[in-house]
């Protein structure tokens, strides 16, 4: 992708975010929290998958 069209669509998105949290911020808020929850969730079952293969509880 050319440098131009990419800060254009980086530009165009940050902008959006900016209307987005000013129009609605509560609804804006709502989606940071499922998200941060999504990661957070992502995290924990990595992080438990890894817990499980180093001491050989899996399958048990």
């Amino acid at each position: 992708m050319p440098p131009k069209v990419r800060l254009i669509i980086i530009w165009v998105v940050v902008i959006f975010l900016l209307y987005s949290v000013v129009n609605d911020p509560e609804r804006s808020a709502d989606v940071v929290l499922a998200l941060w929850d999504v990661i957070w969730g992502a995290i924990a079952n990595i992080g438990r998958f890894f817990e499980e293969l180093f001491t050989g509880s899996i399958g048990r």
